[in-house]
């Protein structure tokens, strides 16, 4: 479609406002802000399911322990349920496959809004609950981005992804948000209605994106190649991250990316835990109130990293961007990441700014380019290779970090500052990683090219 397509108009004044974020050229807005608010629907999805996860898991004996080893089963389940979904790429055309995965996954919570009312299916429903919401979050997301880098060449998506993703941080905070007043105003079970609405909403947001952009009577597979041969490739997602140099190492930046963040969440926790001690062997703080001042910690935390993650999204990733280029920019999250380590390690009572600056870093700016790496790659590594990678590398980056607790911490009784090192290492190698990555992603600009085609 061109921009003089009837259904492409839209105001001149809508495109000259979202200047303010990014730039957005006529014929362009529209579509931004569908995309933009349909990630904000399944980002809100998942942070309504959230809660009732966590009650389901914790109401159980060891409910604690049971989530880190759950990590381990929602890898295995990934490793067979992306294939799965590459066989639906090679088969369905996009809008066919973003909507029915959509509606598929609302009509499995409606199955667990009733199996949530019987007594004798309630009693052990947390552990399945808790692998399906850490399958589904990973799933829809990688699915949107995937959606949305086959939509946008690589000039735009460089331009509008800034601009969608404020979406996603948006979506976090307002679904955690309001997950606390659904639930007292309507009820636990009834989320899962709710979150299941959101992601009908969402189909028919992509159903309306389609309209604008796509044609109608396409009937190709979302795997057709970009040059428009008729031969494609059969190859499932995890063939194409281990055929392809630049994919395998997109998929050890996000394993060590999240091995590495799940590390500093738990000294983060471990900080926040002494803090409390602190005060409390200081006679500044009653025992009783140790929970207290810990969900307080945390609430605080957790506001200054949302106000300045959107803050950042909204008007400062973009001028990154366009300024500094994605093989530049690329380098932030694994410096400050590194930094944090060595903070840890030798000051951890200042870590904790350290590491609200990295999560808001993380949510905004690291979010946006890990997206726009896949602008340079083929439709069907955009569906199955991201997949692999946002899905089974991230949930294994996890695993290894559980892995990393027990036996760090657990059996040989790490320190903090002594736990640290090991992020530290990482924190190099992921260094080193995403240098590689910036390279090859500026070798395939300058070639005009995009990989598999």
């Amino acid at each position: 479609m061109t921009e003089t397509d009837p259904q492409k108009s839209e105001p001149a004044w809508l495109a000259r406002i979202l200047r303010l974020i990014t730039d957005v050229q006529p014929g362009e807005a529209v579509t931004a802000l569908l995309l933009t608010a349909n990630v904000f629907f399944l980002l809100s999805a998942y942070y309504v399911l959230k809660p009732l996860r966590e009650a389901l898991i914790l109401a159980k004996d060891s409910g604690a322990e049971y989530k880190s080893y759950l990590s381990g089963a929602i890898a295995l389940f990934l490793f067979v349920l992306v294939p799965g979904y590459g066989k639906l790429v090679d088969a369905l055309p996009r809008i066919k496959l973003v909507i029915g995965v959509n509606l598929a996954f609302a009509a499995q919570l409606l199955l667990f809004y009733v199996a949530i009312a019987i007594p004798g299916l309630k009693e052990n429903l947390g552990y399945f609950f808790y692998v399906w919401v850490g399958i589904f979050n990973v799933m829809v997301v990688a699915q949107f981005w995937g959606y949305a880098n086959d939509l946008y060449e690589k000039e735009q998506g460089e331009r509008l992804f800034p601009m969608v993703a404020i979406g996603a941080s948006v979506g976090a905070a307002v679904g955690s948000k309001g997950a606390k007043w659904l639930i007292e105003g309507l009820g636990e079970p009834t989320m899962l209605l709710v979150a299941a609405g959101l992601l009908v909403l969402c189909a028919g947001l992509y159903f309306l994106v389609e309209r604008r952009e796509g044609n109608q009577a396409e009937q190709a597979p979302a795997s057709k190649p970009a040059n428009g041969e008729e031969k494609k490739s059969k190859k499932g997602g995890f063939a194409l991250v281990l055929g392809q140099r630049y994919l395998l190492l997109i998929a050890l930046f996000a394993l060590i990316y999240n091995w590495v963040n799940s590390n500093g969440e738990y000294m983060l926790s471990r900080v926040i835990q002494e803090e409390a001690l602190k005060l409390i062997n200081e006679g500044k703080l009653a025992a009783k109130d140790k929970g207290s001042a810990i969900g307080a910690a945390y609430a605080d935390f957790f506001f200054y990293v949302n106000v300045a993650g959107v803050v950042l999204q909204t008007f400062v990733v973009s001028r990154v961007v366009r300024w500094l280029k994605l093989p530049t920019a690329f380098l932030f999250m694994p410096a400050l990441a590194l930094t944090n380590g060595f903070l840890f390690a030798f000051v951890p009572f200042v870590a904790k700014i350290g590491k609200g600056a990295e999560n808001a870093i993380d949510y905004s700016l690291n979010n946006t380019l890990k997206q726009m790496l896949w602008l340079v790659t083929s439709p069907d590594m955009k569906y199955k290779a991201k997949q692999v990678v946002d899905t089974f590398c991230v949930r294994i980056g996890d695993f290894c970090s559980a892995m990393s607790v027990l036996v760090a911490v657990d059996l040989l009784k790490f320190s903090v500052p002594t736990f640290a090192w090991i992020s530290i290492i990482l924190a190099g190698i992921w260094l080193v990683i995403a240098i590689a990555i910036g390279r090859m992603y500026r070798g395939f600009e300058e070639r005009k090219e995009k990989l598999g085609t």
